[in-house]
């Protein structure tokens, strides 16, 4: 019975590392969009793709920027719970 939970022990520590650094690749990942978003000059526009699909909108360039800096506060936050 120890060897069992020894195991599901190794693997539930092993699926926390593997979320924990898949959040941390999307944060640095989040960081790199602002940090392009923030260096773009004012006559540029800017498009989002809709999820799921290979369809893009003309989007307001500085709502853009506060919903992602929003996303990467939230994803900093779970980061940190973990």
């Amino acid at each position: 019975m120890s060897v069992r939970s020894s195991e599901q022990t190794d693997d539930l520590a092993q699926d926390e590392r593997s979320a924990r650094e898949e959040l941390n690749r999307r944060i640095k990942e989040q960081k790199v969009v602002i940090d392009e978003l923030s260096n773009l000059k004012k006559n540029r526009k800017v498009y989002i793709q809709q999820p799921n699909s290979n369809i893009f909108f003309l989007t307001d360039k500085g709502e853009t920027l506060s919903s992602c800096k929003k996303e990467l506060d939230k994803m900093k936050k779970d980061y940190q719970d973990m």
